[in-house]
């Protein structure tokens, strides 16, 4: 654990180096990663050397009990050749093996278990750095719309300033005024060129057209004259032939005799 707390201590030096130095989140959150990563580096292989402590351990261990083991072979074998001082021996050598093996035990069990605690201080490093990494990159896309509502918002306030806006109808009025010199020069250009022959023409054309239409509307008055005359005319004659109908009816039957007659 002692190397794990050296590593915090340094990632939170190089963060308060880092505040002090830099303003810009973004690079301070990327540097932070990046440091990260590298005491992640070192501290993998600060945790591999304590793994391998505790294999060598385990080896010393096993060898131990491999040569207990022979030395009670022996021993057994020197009981059956009826050699006891020899057996004597050879369990004493098997028990000067017991108790290095019963030492490197010991060592191996403390070793294996603080491998095993580097092991998962390890794995949780690395979770951590995992979910530093994404928190990064959350609180980066959270500075990137605060400076584009901030860039927004300087625009308003620039927009706001009626300054700008006093500008642009200045220039309106501007262009306003350039154009009424273009059209009076151009107008002015056209007295001088003095082309009268070609105005007399435009105004013998209007004038034509104008006695064009009057002749269609007379004409079209004359037609209407005429036909209001033709009907007036039929029912005029209309009448006359129903007064002398009514009158031959009306008159005496001795009448019609004597014109018969």
């Amino acid at each position: 654990m002692g190397i794990l707390n050296r590593i915090s201590t340094l990632i939170r030096a190089n963060i308060n180096d880092l505040i002090s130095k830099s303003e810009d989140p973004e690079k301070i959150l990327n540097q932070l990663i990046l440091d990260m990563k590298e005491q992640l580096i070192q501290a993998k292989k600060q945790v591999a050397v304590a793994i391998a402590d505790e294999k060598r351990l385990k080896k010393q261990l096993d060898n131990e009990l491999e040569k207990s083991r022979e030395w009670e072979k022996k021993a057994m074998m020197a009981v059956r050749a009826g050699r006891d001082k020899l057996a004597k021996e050879a369990l004493s050598r098997k028990s000067e093996h017991d108790e290095l093996a019963e030492e490197y035990k010991a060592q191996w069990e403390a070793q294996k278990a603080a491998a095993d605690q580097l092991r998962n201080s390890l794995r949780a490093l690395n979770k951590k750095i995992e979910e530093a990494t994404r928190k990064k990159n959350l609180l980066i896309a959270r500075q990137k719309r605060a400076e584009a509502q901030q860039t927004i918002q300087n625009t308003m306030s620039g927009l706001n300033d009626t300054s700008a806006f006093d500008a642009f109808d200045r220039m309106e009025g501007r262009i306003t005024e350039m154009e009424a010199h273009a059209e009076a020069s151009a107008e002015l250009a056209g007295d001088l060129a003095g082309d009268d022959l070609a105005a007399e023409f435009d105004e013998l054309e209007t004038d034509h057209g104008s006695d064009e239409a009057l002749a269609a509307l007379k004409a079209k008055m004359g037609v209407e004259a005429e036909a209001e005359e033709e009907e007036t005319q039929f029912e005029f004659e209309e009448e006359e032939v129903e007064q002398e109908e009514e009158e031959t009816v009306s008159a005496p039957r001795g009448t019609w005799d004597s014109d018969d007659g």
